[in-house]
């Protein structure tokens, strides 16, 4: 039972190794020290040094990959940044026959909702 004697086999437990985290090795490629790659990232010196030796978990990423698996989407997708809240904001319909085609409608259902609104309120 992988080196455990009959004795101890009650005491041998297989340790599953933790993922080494890979930061130290793509910021070392991109040749960033440990201080740039924090002010980029927003975070302190001493965080990154902390991720880069394991002291502090990566549970939090290996969530999101398996956010990202789950929704066969990118990490950007998973977050809104705001050039795509600006990039929708431009995309407004530019008339009432955008709107009426987004809303599955047509303007004459539309101008007899209208009437039906303009009774109502004289009423």
């Amino acid at each position: 039972m992988l080196g455990c004697t009959a004795i101890d086999a009650h005491e041998c437990r297989i340790v599953k190794p933790k993922p080494k985290p890979r930061i130290a090795f793509l910021r070392e490629k991109a040749g960033l020290t440990q201080l740039e790659l924090s002010r980029l990232v927003g975070v302190t010196e001493s965080t990154i040094q902390n991720w880069e030796s394991g002291r502090t978990g990566t549970d939090h990423i290996q969530r999101i990959i398996k956010f990202c698996k789950a929704l066969n989407c990118q990490v950007e997708d998973l977050i809104e940044c705001e050039s795509d809240i600006s990039q929708e904001a431009s995309a407004k319909p530019a008339s009432l026959q955008e709107i009426h085609n987004l809303l599955g409608t047509d303007e004459e259902e539309a101008a007899e909702v209208e009437g039906v609104e303009e009774v109502i309120v004289k009423e």
